[in-house]
């Protein structure tokens, strides 16, 4: 059925779900799982009333924010393994989630794309947006979406 889950992740209890799900999934057909968690890159630009902040700090920002990614996913594979699934944990930086997620999915040859949706609807749909329309919208192989 799949040969390679790649499965998303935020932390979140919903993609907690997702996690289990994936995995549970992944074990049902004998597929390898590939987590990836998503880091945002410091902004560069400077806003009215804030303190720029040093190469050195952007860069330890940044670090923190990529060894936190790392431990969710250390958690991810290690539930896999306890059931038996093959598991890799993958820190993608990018500002762009549903971008990064297409093409981690390409990269890393994923026949089926797991994630949860938070289901906003109205004004904070359209004021927050919707990575998971995204990826469903350009995404060329399967979504599977939970909630």
């Amino acid at each position: 059925m799949y040969k390679r889950i790649l499965v998303a992740t935020d932390g979140s209890t919903l993609s907690k779900k997702a996690i289990s799900s994936a995995i549970d999934l992944a074990a049902l057909s004998g597929a390898e799982l590939v987590a990836v968690k998503i880091t945002p890159r410091y902004p560069q630009s400077y806003f009215e009333g804030s303190l720029p902040l040093s190469p050195t700090e952007v860069s330890k920002i940044e670090t923190t924010w990529t060894d936190n990614a790392q431990k969710l996913l250390d958690g991810v594979v290690k539930a896999a393994k306890a059931k038996g699934v093959t598991a890799k944990g993958v820190v993608v930086k990018s500002d762009i989630v549903s971008d990064a997620l297409i093409a981690a999915s390409k990269k890393h040859k994923a026949d089926l794309i797991v994630m949860a949706s938070h289901g906003r609807r109205g004004i904070k749909r359209l004021l927050l947006g919707s990575e998971t329309q995204q990826v469903l919208t350009h995404s060329t192989i399967p979504v599977l979406v939970l909630r």
